[in-house]
Parts: C-alpha cells; sequence; structure tokens
C-alpha cells in the first residue's frame, strides 16, 4: 500500500520531487509481482508493477505522448483527500517512468486543488505535458459540479487553477450515473460519455468542437455504429492520428462484461466510423475492460484489468499487434529560445496546416527550459509557429511526405523568437517563390499575414524587406532577382493595409550570406527573406 506523501504537486513531472516511496512488501512478493506476466501474453502484456498498482483499485490510466509520464485513480486509499468520508474515494496519483531503465517511480499522490473531497481523475494530457483535462467543472479553482476542466502551466512555473470547460447546453446531456471525457492531441476536439437519461448507467459518446471563442460546441452523438442502443458505451480514446478511436462497450460480441473495441473516423464530421471490431484476448478478457490509453507512437496501451491482478483492478501495458496500432504520427520536439540573449522562453505553439493556413491545435513551451513536443499526423505538411508577448513569432515548415520516406518518426527543432526591437534581424521561414522568379507562392501568405499582424499591432515600427539569394548565378544577376522578390514581399504588405512609410525594401543579392555556398544545405540558407527593425 502507498505510504503517505506531502501534498507538493511539482511543475514538471520528469523532474517531480518525490515524497517517501511505497510501503515495502515481502521480498519475493514484489520479485514475482514486478514481474508477472499474464497467461500467453508472453511479449504481449504486463502489470505495472507494485510500484504502480497496490492491493486497491487502480482506473483510469492517463499516460503522455512520450510515454514517461502516468496518471491514474488509487480507490479508497487512506492517503486520498477526505478518504474517511468519501465511500470509495477516488484521488489522482501518478509515476513517472525512468527512461534509462524503464522502470516506473514509486506512485505519488496529485494533491490540491487537483485531489477534492469529490471523484478525481485526469481524462487527458497534452503531448507537451503542460496542460491537464480533468474531471469535475471548477470555477476559479473551487468545485463547482459534473464536468470537466483545465489546468495549464504559467509563465511563473506553476499550475493554473483548474478552469471548467463552458461546454454548450452540458447539463442537458449529462444526467446518468457516470461521465467522463477524452480530448484528441491538438486539443481541438472533446470527446464525452455520459447519458441523457437521469441515473442511467448506459452511455453514449459524444463529440464537441473548440470554438474561436475559447468555448465548445453542444455535444452530438458520434452516430450508431458507435452508439449501440440499450448497451453502454464509455472512456472513448482518440489516438494521436486523430483517426482512431478506442473505446468500451459490453455490445454484443464482446468476450466479457465490457471490451475495447476500435474503429476509425470516416470523415471531418466524427460521425461517421468504420465498423468496430474487438480486440480480442489478450487485450479483453471474461472481467470489465476499460480506460484504455496509448503513447505517441501507438506502440504500447495502458489500461485496467482485473484479471490476474495484484488488487482489485491493476494498470496494464499492452504492446499491440499492427491490426490494432493508429496510424503513425511524427513527434516533434524541441525548445523555444530567445534569439537575443539564448534564454529559454515560455510561448505558445501553433500548428497550422499548409498551405490553406488552418489552425490544427495548439501547444505550450514549460517555462524552465522551453522545451515542447507536438504530434503530428502524417496525411498533411504544417507550420510550427511559437508566439510569445513582445517578440515576433517564428514560424518552420515541416514538409511531413519528405520527413515520412526518410523513415523519421522523432524530429528535434529549436525555435528561436526574436524581441520587437530595433536593429533585430527576424528570417522568413516560409515564404516561397517559384525557382528563378518573384512571384509569391499562396503558401507564403500565411507568415506575411503574421508580418501585417506585428506592423498593426506596434504601430511606430517601420521595417526594411530584404532578399537574399545565393552565390550561384551573375551579382548583376542575383541583385535583380532579390530586388524583385523583396518589393513582391513589400507590395503584399501594402495590400494589406500598411502605410508606405513605415516599409522600405532592398535586394542584396548574394552580398550578406549567413553561411557557406559550398554545400546545398549551405545555400538552402542563403536563400532568404528577411525584415529588419529600423525604427520603434
Amino acid at each position: 500500500m502507498k505510504r503517505s506523501v506531502s501534498v507538493i504537486f511539482c511543475l514538471l513531472f520528469a523532474s517531480a520531487c518525490f515524497a517517501q516511496p511505497l510501503a515495502d512488501t515481502a521480498g519475493k512478493l514484489i520479485e514475482q509481482k514486478e514481474k508477472i506476466i499474464t497467461a500467453s501474453t508472453v511479449i504481449k502484456i504486463e502489470n505495472l508493477g507494485f510500484r504502480v498498482n497496490s492491493e486497491l483499485p487502480e482506473l483510469r490510466p492517463t499516460i503522455s505522448a512520450d510515454g514517461n509520464l502516468l496518471f491514474f485513480i488509487c480507490e479508497s486509499h487512506p492517503d486520498n483527500n477526505h478518504a474517511h468520508e468519501v465511500r470509495n474515494s477516488q484521488d489522482i496519483w501518478y509515476s513517472v517512468r525512468d527512461t534509462a531503465t524503464g522502470k516506473w517511480t514509486d506512485a505519488q499522490h496529485l494533491g490540491f486543488p487537483f485531489n477534492t473531497a469529490h471523484y478525481n481523475a485526469v481524462y487527458w494530457i497534452s503531448p507537451d505535458k503542460n496542460r491537464i483535462l480533468l474531471r469535475n467543472a471548477f470555477v476559479n479553482g473551487d468545485y463547482y459540479g459534473n464536468g470537466v476542466s483545465m489546468s495549464e502551466v504559467q509563465k511563473d512555473g506553476r499550475w493554473s487553477k483548474p478552469d471548467m470547460l463552458k461546454i454548450k447546453n452540458y447539463y442537458k446531456y449529462d444526467r446518468g450515473f457516470q461521465s467522463g471525457a477524452s480530448m484528441s492531441n491538438n486539443g481541438q476536439v472533446l470527446l464525452l460519455y455520459m447519458s441523457e437519461e437521469a441515473k442511467s448507467r448506459l452511455n453514449k459518446i459524444y463529440v464537441c468542437f473548440l470554438q474561436p471563442d475559447g468555448t465548445w460546441s453542444e455535444p452530438k452523438s458520434v452516430g450508431k455504429k458507435i452508439n449501440v442502443t440499450g448497451y453502454n458505451q464509455m472512456t472513448p480514446y482518440v489516438a494521436a492520428d486523430g483517426l482512431t478511436l478506442y473505446f468500451s462497450s459490453d455490445r454484443p460480441g464482446g468476450i466479457g462484461d465490457h471490451d475495447i473495441w476500435m474503429s476509425k473516423r470516416l470523415d471531418s464530421s466524427w460521425t461517421k466510423w468504420s465498423e468496430p471490431v474487438n480486440l480480442g484476448e489478450p487485450i479483453n478478457t471474461a472481467d470489465f475492460d476499460a480506460f484504455f490509453t496509448l503513447d505517441a507512437g501507438g506502440e504500447y496501451a495502458y489500461l485496467t484489468s482485473s484479471f490476474q491482478s495484484l488488487g482489485k483492478s491493476d494498470i496494464v501495458r499492452v504492446q499491440l499487434l499492427e491490426k490494432e496500432k493508429p496510424d503513425p504520427v511524427l513527434l516533434i520536439t524541441g525548445n523555444v529560445y530567445n534569439a537575443k540573449t539564448k534564454q529559454p522562453l515560455s510561448a505558445r505553439l501553433i500548428y497550422e496546416t499548409l498551405p490553406d493556413g488552418q489552425t490544427a491545435g495548439e501547444g505550450l513551451s514549460a517555462p524552465g527550459d522551453g522545451a515542447f513536443q507536438v504530434t503530428l499526423p502524417y496525411d498533411k505538411n504544417y507550420m510550427i509557429r511559437a508566439t510569445a508577448d513582445h517578440f515576433f513569432a517564428q514560424s518552420e515548415n515541416f514538409n511531413l511526405d519528405s520527413l515520412v520516406k526518410a523513415g523519421n518518426k522523432i524530429i528535434h527543432k529549436d525555435l528561436y523568437l526574436v524581441p520587437i526591437e530595433v536593429g533585430q534581424i527576424v528570417r522568413l521561414n516560409n515564404v516561397f517563390f517559384d525557382f528563378d522568379k518573384w512571384d509569391l507562392r499562396p503558401v507564403s501568405f500565411v507568415e506575411l499575414n503574421l508580418v501585417v499582424k506585428m506592423l498593426n499591432e506596434n504601430p511606430a515600427i517601420s521595417i526594411e524587406l530584404g532578399a537574399h539569394t545565393d552565390s550561384k548565378g551573375s551579382d548583376e544577376y542575383n541583385i535583380k532577382l532579390s530586388h524583385n522578390r523583396a518589393q513582391a514581399v513589400m507590395q503584399y504588405i501594402l495590400s494589406k493595409g500598411i502605410t508606405p512609410d513605415r516599409l522600405s525594401f532592398k535586394g542584396y543579392g548574394e552580398t550578406v550570406p549567413v553561411a557557406t555556398n559550398d554545400t546545398d544545405e549551405g545555400r538552402q540558407l542563403n536563400r532568404r527573406v528577411e525584415f529588419k527593425i529600423i525604427s520603434n
């Protein structure tokens, strides 16, 4: 059984401050049970052991995208908040995986305000580990009632008080015996399970969409393929690909009490799905199987199982077969820095699809080291943009087609934000021209609109737009090409209402290289468009 711990919720779980470990159990039991592998699943399924599990019920695992941070519920633990007052109390605990050894740390109680006198749970953790979705509705950190809330890391390194998601007509739908939620990796889609019938135990799965004003659309059923009348559908989880749905149901065709099923989304409505497939044994057992979650790679799933468990129910890890896995995704990691001081920055990450510039998701970089993580499905190309107050947003373009062909699954890319100060030079990474021409490609408009936005927000600023070439071609040709390209960029910005007295342009040709012209990589760096802040 887990021993009492001081209630300190450290900012970054990978460097969390741990209190006293779990109480020791007989040595031979620990050795036996930490290595337990259920029958007929020699490689496929494993119990996480006594550092995570106990003789009490462990429920609802939520795993981070990198597979190294695990939240879960421990029921009726004596260290739970108000454990002696709340029947079958459920509090949030967490454990961190040591990347060197693969072992999990002793589980720790999450503490207040995330654990209250009510039933508590973490429904979702963002890929960057800087936001968590929580059970219950909170207003300024105080319990309000049924619902879901978000907390995120603030610039001072502290977690914000949980704040309820504003979901249109939510309480019209959440009237049953139980409810819960999950979220897509990009933070744009919310999945709920609940019942419109008072005190009913038969749930349906609903979908809500994030609105421009930060509220959420009214819940709508995900459709009859998923929601079977007269049966219970619960604990939905959408994989990092944004297409593959896993959920628990007692519908016909199952093995036991509730089983894990898988279905693929067929369109953008989130109401049309492929025929759900039962994942079969040993993932599903004769008992209750639910609370399925995946790391971003889709290699391992984590779920609750009572089959041959150490206690009443345990958290187990399952190595999926290829047919059970979601579509692959790319994990983008990196750090955000101040380009002038090289100090880490807390910034908001926005990623957009190209060439349409549609927002595909958001994230945060950690205040301590500026670290971020983003997962991107392979089916599109993206621009990732980091933004912070008093800095110009930096963008990076990711062509996933070429990255997939190269076999990449994890890409590290640091972002440098330039402070809005006189003399600072900002490279525009996503301004493109056809070969040997100066007509702007439409994909360039997304980034140039950011320049327009910056100028509108800082009306005293004036800038010089500069274009540069590599050393191929004559000096005269390169000066002419760069001159025309810089002028084309200025004309676009003028067309957006910026006055001419705030803009100038110059073509530098090959005269200001930033890298060698002896390699393809160097020449690519030298071919660029920039702007310089000349007054503020």
